[in-house]
């Protein structure tokens, strides 16, 4: 059985994050800056992200980043 195709997708057309429609995927949040490199939010945040990719990340996604705050100390 070939491997789904999943989608991404913007919240907002503005934003440079997307995120991977992988409804079928439970407890996966997947998001990309390019559609390349995948980060998942909950093993991945903030951790692999370098300073600008955070930086675009709390700007856009704000409940998120005050979600993983303690993440941060």
């Amino acid at each position: 059985m070939p491997d789904k195709e999943y989608e991404w997708y913007k919240e907002n057309p503005e934003n440079k994050i997307w995120w991977l429609d992988n409804y079928d995927r439970r407890g996966e949040m997947v998001f990309s800056f390019d559609k390349v490199k995948a980060y998942n939010l909950f093993r991945d945040y903030p951790y692999a992200l370098s300073p600008e990719e955070l930086a675009i990340f709390k700007r856009e996604e704000p409940f998120w980043a005050e979600f993983f705050m303690d993440r941060e100390s």
